[in-house]
């Protein structure tokens, strides 16, 4: 049994297709295939039933490449404290973003880590709450930047800051003469939510106890997964949106004049760094970390935990 011959396994549980497989791990499709029946003969037992498509782990399979992912792991620490003795960061960190995070944190916070680490070769991803969790578990993701607490077996989460939510109000609606608005007031407006699979749909639905109106007239309804889109719709269509406190920080007084914040208590969501139990590149995501948090305003970083209001996600 070698390090290789678990890797490919993994591989194939992954992509569940020998073919995707060997183009993931750089191989042809024969070798690949080769080496794992040679472990599957040398253990006397089937690694995947073949006859079915897409191919799936026997249950035997199942628990041995449950056990492979965490020796690949710990494998995997010992070119981290190569790393970590040699003092600098370097190979890939894989990081997922939900969409109403990433655009709004991440610019700022890719400008001075990739200066300060040019060797670390960082890719992201957006991608719903659920695909990152995914992702998170097979191994394709190295840890997660979501809304939480998630409360999901097998992954931690070490909370990053706190963002209020604020209602942006078309001059159209009542709200929009009002200097804050209550979750109560929200529920009676034309609300543009974004589509189903975003947390923040759920988190939005649950400040307000909000049941959807399907948009404008009852007939029509958008589905987006864009904040910017939401916020365009209550520009040209009324009614109004929720935001993330951290989209409007670039906003012009023009734009300002449309954010309403909520009275006490306000909605906040906890925004946090999450990773699989013994997650290996423990040093880059936490210099990732300190990038975050050297952006973040001040306050979003010193409000409470007992300020954050529960969300079901």
């Amino acid at each position: 049994m070698t390090l290789v011959q678990l890797e490919y396994i993994i591989a194939v549980d992954t992509y569940r297709s020998f073919v995707a497989a060997a183009e993931h791990c750089f191989v042809t499709q024969p070798t690949l295939s080769m080496q794992i029946q040679k472990l599957e003969e040398s253990i006397g037992a089937k690694l995947f039933d073949r006859s079915r498509q897409p191919v799936v782990p026997t249950e035997i399979g199942e628990k041995i490449i449950k056990q492979a992912r965490v020796i690949l792991n710990e494998s995997k620490k010992i070119a981290e404290l190569l790393q970590e003795e040699k003092g600098e960061l370097s190979g890939e960190l894989k990081v997922g973003v939900i969409p109403t995070v990433a655009p709004y944190l991440l610019p700022d916070v890719l400008t001075t880590f990739l200066k300060k680490y040019p060797k670390l070769q960082l890719q992201i991803w957006e991608y719903t709450t659920e695909r990152i969790l995914q992702e998170l578990k097979i191994g394709r993701l190295d840890c997660g930047l979501l809304s939480t607490p998630l409360q999901e077996a097998g992954i931690d989460e070490t909370p990053l800051y706190y963002e209020t939510f604020v209602a942006y109000v078309s001059e159209k609606s009542a709200l929009y003469q009002k200097k804050m608005v209550t979750t109560d007031e929200i529920a009676n407006e034309k609300l543009w939510l974004l589509n189903e699979g975003h947390c923040m749909r759920g988190q939005v639905l649950n400040l307000c106890h909000y049941k959807h109106n399907h948009g404008t007239s009852g007939t029509f309804e958008y589905n987006t997964g864009s904040v910017e889109t939401l916020k365009r719709m209550v520009d040209i269509n009324g009614g109004l949106t929720i935001l993330p406190e951290m989209s409007i920080l670039g906003y012009d007084e023009d734009q300002l004049a449309h954010v309403r914040y909520f009275k006490v208590p306000e909605p906040v969501r906890e925004i946090s760094i999450v990773t699989p139990h013994n997650f290996v590149k423990k040093q880059a995501i936490n210099a990732l970390k300190n990038e975050i948090l050297a952006i973040v305003p001040e306050r979003f970083k010193t409000r409470k935990k007992k300020e954050v209001m529960g969300f079901e996600l």
